[in-house]
């Protein structure tokens, strides 16, 4: 009997972690992460774990969503894996209470996140109250274009940055984002804060968190504050910034251009199984090639990664080739694991070089001139030189100005795949 009352017990505490593995978890949790020593506001969406553990988390900017890669939930214990980033949510489940720290590549320090389950079941878009229904203050209308306008030249070059700001899902929200030579900050989602007068716009994803405020000034100017980095900016309507013969933003087209238009574009490198891949290559001979310059650490090369495979599966067969020369700090270059995931998860088809470190850029691409951007984009002719370059990327986030790069680059691939002049590099 004791034999039997043992063995019953061994298997009721074997299936334990599996039958709290087979609760109802919370679907839709809001909070605050803790960046810099602001609280940035935080949605993360889980679905339920199977009784192997497995769970999957993402996390909500608007119509924005980063899932995690993998995820495991024992017991109370929280894992979530963005590999694209190496990066890992690591956290405690207490009920309707999420404690957890988000750390990994490039994070200074870990960011501590508080989270909790939301009673409707449905995620809170922001964290600045609805405005109430009985006419109280609301803010001045800020939808549009505007141009900030940086106090000196930034590392790049720029002398503006362009912030584009338009309604989202109605209630006073908005949707924010600013667009630099390198690309953008993706989408800051939030409404007018009546307390203190001003927009406050925030994101926080895999690639990290942002907090913005946004102050409409009696001159029709906007003061634009970092609240992570502390930086403040003065943005006006470009027609404004115009007629105060203000500093235009850079184009991507104007950026970076090549040393000597009349060389072929160089490169060698190995691939990620340790092949060198160079120009001289036959596979490149006679071929339009785009040559992407970047790093799986970079956000915006994340935006641009599924349009460069889409780009490769519709003109490959006519042509074209794409070698993605990719950048990473030390620790990923002696294993490239971040590195990996982001070719895994864009299923990319076409050869991904480990160059170097970025600090290694200009020497081991000695033809580009003034190239400090990432992602850059070098379009080389049939002939093997170089016909157009693009600095950054405008992703998803940017709206017209996304559909419009999008549009630009397939008539620009079209044009080079419609030359005849097979001159070998």
């Amino acid at each position: 009997m004791n034999v039997l009352r043992t063995a019953a017990a061994m298997t009721l505490f074997a299936a334990l972690p599996h039958l709290a593995l087979s609760q109802k978890v919370a679907r839709h949790w809001s909070g605050t992460a803790t960046v810099n020593g602001q609280a940035v506001p935080v949605q993360l969406d889980l679905t339920s774990a199977t009784k192997s553990g497995a769970i999957t988390g993402t996390f909500l900017n608007g119509t924005e969503r980063a899932p995690s890669s993998n995820g495991t939930l024992t017991g109370q214990h929280l894992v979530l894996h963005f590999n694209s980033f190496a990066r890992t949510l690591d956290g405690t489940l207490n009920g309707n209470t999420l404690t957890a720290t988000y750390n990994g590549a490039r994070l200074p320090a870990p960011i501590a996140l508080q989270l909790h389950a939301d009673r409707d079941g449905k995620p809170a878009s922001v964290f600045v109250p609805a405005a109430k229904a009985d006419g109280s203050k609301k803010g001045a209308t800020i939808n549009g274009d505007w141009e900030i306008t940086l106090p000196q030249k930034s590392k790049k070059g720029e002398s503006a940055w362009t912030l584009r700001v338009a309604p989202f899902e109605g209630n006073g929200q908005i949707k924010a984002v600013i667009l630099r030579i390198d690309g953008d900050t993706g989408g800051l989602y939030g409404r007018f804060d009546e307390a203190v007068g001003e927009y406050r716009v925030s994101r926080f994803a895999d690639s990290g968190g942002a907090i913005l405020t946004l102050k409409p000034n009696t001159d029709g100017t906007l003061l634009v504050s970092d609240l992570k980095a502390g930086d403040h900016w003065i943005a006006n309507r470009p027609e404004a910034a115009r007629l105060a013969n203000l500093g235009k933003p850079t184009l991507p087209t104007e950026q970076t251009t090549v040393v000597n238009p009349a060389e072929p574009l160089r490169f060698a490198g190995p691939n990620l199984a340790g092949t060198t891949v160079s120009s001289t290559d036959p596979d490149f001979k006679g071929k339009v090639v785009i040559v992407a310059i970047g790093g799986s650490w970079c956000p915006n090369c994340h935006d641009e990664a599924p349009l460069l495979v889409e780009l490769y599966n519709k003109y490959h067969q006519r042509g074209l080739e794409i070698v993605d020369l990719s950048f990473e700090e030390d620790d990923q270059l002696k294993n490239p694991e971040r590195l990996r995931a982001f070719v895994t998860q864009y299923r990319i088809p076409y050869p991904v070089l480990v160059m170097g470190t970025p600090d290694e850029l200009n020497e081991k691409l000695p033809q580009g001139k003034n190239l400090n951007c990432w992602p850059t984009a070098f379009f080389v002719g049939r002939d093997g030189l170089v016909k157009e370059t693009h600095a950054g990327f405008s992703g998803p986030a940017t709206g017209a100005a996304y559909t419009d790069l999008r549009n630009e680059t397939f008539a620009l691939v079209e044009k080079l795949l419609a030359a005849n002049q097979t001159a070998s590099r």
